[in-house]
């Protein structure tokens, strides 16, 4: 009786250790990406297999071409946005040696005046280098509090995860920012294209808007990606 007595706490201690621990583990596995468990996983984007990312090309097939992309080294033809602005995505799409890496580039070229317009990235944070240029920049948070600056060349702009973000070139000369990402598909919503450039009805603009039919119908004849 005495060691059964006794064994009970024991019992209940050690059962209670483990939803401890296996918490604990459960929320680091929610707050951070998983660990790599091979020295690289180059994508092939052909696959028929879908997965969350990409699954990987054979081993003997990878070169070490895999591991550069040269996308970033030219400047983007501003004169083909409506805004100014070119935007050069490095992401595991254009750099398949990205594959479960957790980052990405993307560079954004800036005719003057041009306007990154307001966009988000639901899946990456970004870290934002001036590399040439005057820009006034900023976010805003979920509770609508916008955050404003502005950065000169050389400077770093952080922009937290999934907030809606822009900038505007404010110099008399072209721009160009680097972003880097901490994902390698952060993904890119730019909100004028979202809302007016989709099939979503136009009594739905209208109404979030405060819009006539004519102002929905003339922007969604602008800002519809042309085919």
């Amino acid at each position: 009786m005495e060691g059964s007595a006794f064994s009970a706490p024991i019992c209940c201690y050690l059962i209670w250790l483990f939803f401890v621990c296996s918490s604990l583990v459960l929320l680091r596995s929610a707050a951070t990406d998983a660990d790599l468990l091979q020295d690289f996983c180059v994508a092939e984007l052909q696959s028929s297999v879908r997965v969350n990312g990409f699954p990987c090309k054979n081993v003997a097939d990878v070169q070490g071409q895999d591991f550069v992309f040269s996308g970033l080294a030219h400047a983007g033809n501003t004169s083909l946005s409506l805004t100014g602005v070119a935007r050069t995505p490095a992401s595991v799409l254009q750099f398949p040696g990205l594959n479960t890496q957790g980052i990405s580039m993307v560079r954004a070229d800036f005719a003057p005046g041009g306007l990154n317009v307001p966009h988000l990235h639901p899946r990456a944070s970004e870290l934002a280098f001036i590399l040439e240029g005057t820009f006034y920049a900023g976010f805003i948070t979920t509770s609508n509090k916008l955050y404003t600056q502005t950065v000169h060349k050389g400077d770093l702009l952080i922009i937290p995860r999934g907030l809606v973000h822009f900038q505007l070139n404010i110099g008399s000369t072209p721009g160009v920012i680097m972003g880097s990402l901490n994902s390698q598909n952060p993904g890119a919503q730019l909100l004028p294209v979202t809302l007016f450039g989709t099939d979503i009805k136009d009594e739905v603009l209208e109404k979030a808007f405060q819009l006539s039919r004519k102002a929905v119908e003339a922007l969604k004849t602008k800002l519809t990606p042309k085919s």
